[in-house]
């Protein structure tokens, strides 16, 4: 039986990919305040290890245990290129049934360096405003666990800083990361814990 503190616990996970074994027996637990990196070579299954966390991606064997909510941002933005960066946020604030106040709209946007370019078509943003755009969902969320798939990825040193600032006021208020990365990730707020995948 899981934790009772664990917001997130997964028991004995095998996952296969076109018949190739991934990892077999994973066991994960992400209690208040964890930062939890998997790591591991590129094809490894860290994609796949959070969308089976997630329950997006069911695992061949094992459990995962969910006893809040889980915001997932994968690999891709997940972005609408006909929208603009805020449209985007309210798109997927009303995917979740979230209702988000204009205040809110305007501290995501903000939080995550896209104050003057909210109301910009995502087509016309670069990668890493993309990104950006991405991880402003998070804000308003009440969701208590985040996976995120390589966040890093083409954000600025000042996009990094950024990111490692929501994650660790979301560890703050008692919520957990688990981030699949091939770069370390700055914690101020407590270090980091390392699951490293087999290649």
């Amino acid at each position: 039986m899981p934790s009772p503190t664990a917001l997130l616990r997964a028991e004995g996970l095998s996952c296969a990919v076109g018949g190739r074994a991934l990892f077999q027996h994973l066991a994960l637990t992400a209690a208040p305040a964890d930062l939890i990196e998997v790591r591991g070579p590129n094809g490894s299954g860290k994609s796949t290890l959070l969308r089976c966390l997630a329950g997006v991606l069911a695992p061949d064997a094992g459990r995962v245990y969910r006893r809040c909510g889980i915001d997932f941002v994968g690999h891709r933005p997940g972005v609408s290129a006909q929208l603009t960066a805020l449209e985007n946020l309210r798109w997927l604030a009303r995917l979740r049934g979230d209702a988000i106040s204009v205040d809110a709209e305007r501290a995501a946007m903000d939080g995550v360096g896209l104050g003057a370019a909210r109301h910009d078509l995502a087509a016309t943003l670069s990668a890493g405003q993309l990104r950006r755009a991405a991880l402003a969902r998070l804000q308003p969320s009440e969701s208590r666990v985040w996976l995120l798939d390589e966040p890093l990825t083409g954000l600025d040193a000042d996009g990094a800083r950024t990111l490692m600032e929501l994650i660790d006021a979301h560890r703050a208020r008692g919520g957990a990361a688990v981030c699949a990365t091939h770069r370390p990730l700055a914690a101020p707020c407590g270090a980091a814990r390392v699951l490293q995948l087999p290649a």
